[in-house]
């Protein structure tokens, strides 16, 4: 049948599954929200208050579904908002597709109204991106963006489009989703090596990472945490993967990790590193880390491996699979020293935080047992996002949603949205901090338009922490550009964007807040006053090994 190409976009949506979208509506971009009018019962249309917003939230749609999360933006300004977004997706590994629409084709390259060569800007935070020109073009491009988007190590597409093209008419004709290509790669023999290093192995340590999520393979990783008796550490990306309270989950790895974690790494004579990249957060000083282990190293992108740290053994493919194969080939292995010194090591080295007034820790724990373990926490970059990570016990995975590798500010919020539209029965709860929250806050008036029932908590220590952190600690206390003591009213911005507010400023009023808030099912925002200086450890200072971890007690002792 004929149809315009505003309408392709429509059907071919409809053809992956769509049902949700995020964006901005604009001139050029104005024929497919015409179409998306035509089929607003199909595709919901959520309207943010910000592209940025709708990039978060496309984003978080994705990480909390493990679908491709849409974005859709006009050209120019609207293009360009989305760009932080989509490099926040990139860098995490997230399956997303921004369609934007650019100026009519004869008007490209003349710097004309709003025109911005939008693919030329995300080329190096995109997996892949498309300038649709041909209208008999459309519907193969952007069934091949989802594709892309999905297959191997997934990350975000986009899609421009000349508005022209979005007018014209040509034959489409539905189509099933194209089938997504095998990214396994390894061997026979890389799996016996592997399956040989881990049987030699006295000390073994397992890293995750956020391949491990991706991949589906959170039972196949606990599967193997069995079979050798091995501790396991995990990344950002990586909450859920092993349960919180299973006994041999040792905590975070990394600058805010556990004690346990980098010290049991730093000892171990075996890593076994599941969809990681050791990031610098993770390895501090490379040339030291890990060095008396070998190491193994699987992952699903061929360029990863060796890339920071040199690998005795690899495989390259789906996790889930390589380790289903893995686990068939290993025996009931048995540690029975080196796990009682892990455990030795979690004893006397548990997180611990100054109880005496509210804090950001105790909050954390407060929500884990107000909502029993079962809500999706988002959160934005710092200090309150380090104690997200750490205080809330994950049980599975998709359930922690944070920008790990651009860092994000305004991230949260957004992305919050996302995972409530695609996880309507969860509760979907959002830890800001007070500086983090002044980037994006006006998305609170999209929960409120759509009466999204999100929870919003502001970390309030009137300052930006984890900057304060370091310059205490590194630079004298000289406090520059990190006070916001400003005069701002949190709640009263919550109640002028339409949201209910409560604020916090005892320990005692915590609970009560959260079940008030999970109770009136509409967003709601809850203010936590905390004091200015709280601080996040264990901490290792940038670039130094992670065996040199230290906290409160040893900043204590050492003066």
């Amino acid at each position: 049948m004929q149809l315009t190409g505003a309408e392709i976009i429509v059907e071919c949506l409809k053809e992956q599954g769509v049902d949700t979208v995020f964006g901005y509506p604009g001139g050029t971009i104005l024929n497919v929200y015409d179409a998306l009018y035509k089929h607003s019962s199909e595709i919901h249309h959520i309207l943010t208050s910000h592209e940025q917003g709708a990039s978060h939230a496309a984003d978080g749609y994705a990480r909390a579904t493990g679908k491709v999360g849409v974005c859709l933006a006009t050209s120019g300004p609207g293009a360009t908002n989305l760009v932080t977004g989509i490099a926040t997706a990139y860098m995490d590994s997230i399956p997303v597709v921004a369609i934007t629409c650019n100026v009519n084709l004869p008007l490209l390259g003349k710097d004309s109204f709003q025109e911005v060569d939008i693919a030329g800007v995300t080329m190096p935070i995109t997996k892949h991106n498309y300038i649709v020109k041909d209208v008999t073009r459309l519907a193969d491009t952007v069934r091949k963006a989802f594709a892309i988007a999905m297959e191997g190590r997934p990350g975000p597409v986009l899609v421009d489009i000349t508005k022209d093209v979005t007018a014209n008419t040509c034959e489409y004709t539905k189509e099933a989703p194209l089938s997504l290509k095998s990214a396994c790669k390894y061997t026979p023999e890389d799996i016996q090596k592997v399956v040989s290093l881990m049987k030699e192995s006295k000390r073994p340590f397992i890293y995750v990472g956020g391949g491990a999520v991706i991949s589906g393979a959170s039972g196949e990783v606990r599967e193997l945490s069995r079979l050798m008796d091995a501790p396991v550490c995990d990344t950002l990306m990586a909450k859920g993967v092993m349960d919180g309270r299973d006994e041999r989950y040792t905590g975070m790895i990394g600058m805010h990790g556990t004690k346990a974690s980098n010290l049991g790494v730093s000892e171990c004579d075996l890593l076994v590193a599941l969809g990681a990249r050791f990031s610098d957060r993770v390895v501090g000083n490379a040339a030291m880390f890990a060095s008396r282990a070998r190491v193994i190293h699987i992952d699903v992108d061929a360029a990863e491996i060796n890339k920071n740290i040199r690998t005795t053994a690899s495989a390259v493919g789906d996790l889930k699979e390589i380790l289903t194969l893995i686990n068939k080939e290993l025996p009931q292995m048995e540690h029975k020293e080196w796990c009682a010194h892990i455990k030795e090591l979690k004893e006397k080295y548990p997180l611990n935080y100054d109880d005496s007034s509210l804090s950001c820790p105790y909050i954390m724990e407060e929500i884990d047992r107000v909502t029993e373990g079962g809500a999706i926490i988002t959160t934005d970059v710092g200090q309150h996002q380090m104690w997200a990570a750490q205080y809330y016990k994950y049980s599975e995975p998709r359930t922690f949603l944070s920008s790990g590798g651009l860092g994000t500010m305004g991230y949260g919020l957004g992305a919050c949205i996302g995972a409530k539209m695609g996880k309507p029965d969860k509760v979907c709860i959002n830890i800001a901090g007070d500086g983090c929250f002044r980037m994006n806050m006006n998305e609170l008036a999209t929960a409120s338009r759509y009466q999204i029932p999100i929870i919003e908590v502001v970390i309030n220590n009137h300052v930006l922490g984890m900057v304060r952190q370091w310059q205490t600690l590194f630079y004298e206390k000289r406090y520059s550009q990190t006070v916001l003591d400003d005069g701002v009213d949190f709640c009263m911005v919550a109640n002028g964007l339409g949201c209910e507010a409560i604020r916090v400023t005892r320990k005692e009023e915590v609970a009560d807040a959260l079940r008030r808030a999970i109770e009136m099912k509409k967003p709601v925002l809850i203010e936590c006053v905390i004091p200015e200086d709280d601080k996040v450890f264990p901490m290792v200072p940038a670039g130094a090994p992670i065996s040199e971890v230290f906290d409160a007690t040893d900043l204590e002792e050492s003066k």
